[in-house]
């Protein structure tokens, strides 16, 4: 089904809605030229690439789904692991009719976009990871030295999240939003009110639990895949001082072309504390002339 657009507008995105998968999936998208595809994480909506987008979008067309469950897309009973959620990216690009995109992702939507590369490489021209694990990949052991975060165990549980924060999922979300960026200012109101809104009620916030829940199964599938393949699109790694360099390590063993940045005065959310640095990496990605 192809993208049908909507009224709403953010600074010259628009955004569409597109049955991609079987789900419902909203969809931001602007501009013209090569086409470069955004995966957000969690707790995050499409908003969170909003100032790399704006940019970008002077010589590219730009693409940015909310996840399923997530932001304003579908919320699905299932399909939240890794093999799923790349399911519904490549439905996404069949809906934009396009054959191969440059893929960004971050957090939660590094295994899927890490998937799809890995599933279809015709798809995805270049690859780009931020700020987040591959599965259980070799390489992140001194970033688990300590265990996996807290916060790992307490969404894994089936229905316990979502009814202990019952009332409280705002305060929540937004702790988890200004733990991940080492100023205020790196969020606009505007960005912060639609995030807040989109887990804003008991069932929003089980679709977000719903990726930790997911784990076990995404990390057998990734494990598999690294069995059996190697990533042989041209991939790059942008650690913030939250992950660093992990996810380079990950996957160094596996890749064809490894290329890493690191970031280290950014926070988690690397697209909204330093979209200037990224979006330059985008860019030399793309083989832009800047």
């Amino acid at each position: 089904m192809a993208l049908a657009p909507t009224t709403d507008i953010w600074e010259g995105i628009t955004e569409s809605a597109v049955t991609a998968n079987g789900v419902r999936l909203n969809v931001a998208t602007a501009g013209v030229g090569s086409p470069i595809l955004f995966v957000h994480g969690f707790p995050h909506t499409w908003q969170m690439w909003m100032p790399v987008m704006s940019t970008l979008s002077a010589r590219h067309h730009v693409i940015a789904p909310d996840l399923r469950g997530l932001g304003r897309s579908e919320r699905a009973e299932c399909g939240y692991d890794a093999q799923s959620v790349a399911a519904d990216l490549r439905a996404v690009l069949d809906a934009a009719d396009i054959d191969t995109a440059m893929v960004v992702a971050i957090d939660a939507g590094v295994p899927p976009a890490f998937t799809l590369a890995m599933e279809h490489p015709g798809r995805v021209s270049h690859l780009i990871l931020s700020e987040a694990l591959v599965g259980t990949l070799p390489g992140a052991e001194d970033f688990l030295a300590n265990g996996p975060p807290w916060w790992f165990a307490f969404h894994a549980i089936p229905g316990f999240a979502e009814r202990v924060l019952a009332g409280h999922e705002r305060e929540y979300i937004d702790f988890f939003l200004r733990a991940g960026v080492t100023s205020a200012d790196a969020f606009d109101e505007r960005t912060r009110s639609a995030i807040l809104d989109s887990y804003a009620d008991e069932n929003s916030l089980r679709c977000g639990f719903e990726y930790y829940r997911s784990m076990p199964q995404t990390n057998r599938q990734i494990a598999r895949l690294a069995e059996n393949a190697r990533l042989t699109v041209p991939v790059t790694t942008v650690g913030g001082s939250v992950v660093g360099d992990a996810t380079r390590r990950q996957l160094e063993p596996i890749a064809n072309e490894l290329h890493a940045e690191l970031l280290p005065s950014s926070g988690h959310i690397v697209p909204l504390e330093r979209p200037d640095e990224l979006v330059e990496i985008i860019r030399h990605a793309a083989g832009d002339e800047f």
